[in-house]
């Protein structure tokens, strides 16, 4: 898909001797603020302040040009103690440059708030992608998976999309889904990462190889039919600032199942509506919502249908 048409852009030399966005190290753009001057901007927006380079023109033009912010870090899985004092003492330092914000949802909401920046430096600009894309008919090529993986149409497809990571927490996936013991349901992890080997042997050793499947990381393009091949779509994470899957999901008509460490939850994920939401890490919460919500597929189409009406109040109209 095209990222950069439909509009002028300009790079900035990235003087890191490590470039890349895995470090606070990695983006260092020495021109960067002489290049905004230059443009005479009257208002900047930074996509979060972990990096060098945004770190210091946030700090730069405070008082001098309206430094606006979006980012989606949550109060989620935040531990007590001497450090989470410390991040606090530098989080509220980093938010008095900001002059206004735009949080994504209520999780990010009241991050802000807890930081430091009050309800008229906020503005809700939810997570959004393009409902209308995802929600086009890919029948044919969702059938097509289907009976790639010899998955009838009375049976159930649970599916897992994204990386293969221990934030992402895949493997208590495949535990509880062992336990759940329905021939008639099917689980699909779609993307790569370090948990790959570990996942596939796992499932060798449960002798489950007939009901758990793998695709690899798949393109933008692909991912519609990927959700409309399913009936339940699942974010097992133990650390999500948000989780874009889900909407695309969401607007594929389909019923969820997230853990309360997901970001988008409390927006998106409503209780015997359109999905459940489970205690992260905890197998037994995980095991239960998936008994229950592979009870009826027909229930799960009722849910699938609430998701798309949910969802059309999260999208770039908004």
């Amino acid at each position: 898909m095209p990222l950069v048409e439909g509009y002028s852009f300009q790079f900035q030399k990235n003087t890191a001797k490590k470039p890349g966005s895995d470090g606070f190290l990695g983006i260092i753009n020495p021109d960067l603020i002489q290049e905004i001057n230059n443009w005479q901007a009257d208002a900047i927006l930074v996509y979060g302040w972990a990096y060098q380079a945004h770190l210091k023109a946030i700090h730069y033009f405070k008082n001098k040009t309206p430094v606006y912010f979006r980012g989606d870090s949550t109060l989620l899985n935040r531990k007590k103690g001497i450090k989470n004092s410390i991040t606090t003492i530098l989080l509220r330092w980093v938010y008095g440059y900001i002059d206004h914000a735009f949080y994504v949802g209520t999780s990010n909401k009241a991050y802000f708030k807890q930081y430091g920046l009050q309800e008229q430096q906020l503005t809700f600009a939810p997570h959004a992608i393009d409902n209308e894309r995802f929600s086009s008919s890919s029948i044919k090529e969702a059938s097509a998976l289907r009976a790639q993986f010899k998955i009838a149409d009375h049976q159930l497809l649970i599916l897992f999309s994204g990386k293969l990571i221990l934030r992402k927490n895949p493997l208590l996936l495949l535990k509880a889904f062992s336990e759940l013991q329905k021939s008639n349901v099917h689980l699909l992890f779609v993307g790569n990462g370090i948990l790959e080997n570990t996942l596939k042997a796992r499932t060798q050793e449960l002798k489950l190889t007939e009901q758990v499947h793998f695709l690899n990381f798949q393109n933008q393009t692909q991912m519609p039919a990927l959700y409309q091949a399913c009936d339940l779509f699942c974010l097992p994470s133990e650390v999500e600032t948000w989780g874009l899957a889900v909407n695309e999901a969401m607007a594929c008509s389909k019923a969820i199942l997230v853990s309360n460490q997901v970001g988008c939850a409390l927006d998106l994920v409503k209780s015997s509506v359109n999905g459940e939401i489970f205690e992260s890490g905890n197998e037994q919460d995980l095991l239960e919502k998936l008994q229950f919500l592979t009870q009826n597929k027909s229930k799960l189409k009722e849910y699938g249908i609430a998701s798309y009406s949910i969802i059309q109040n999260w999208s770039f109209n908004q």
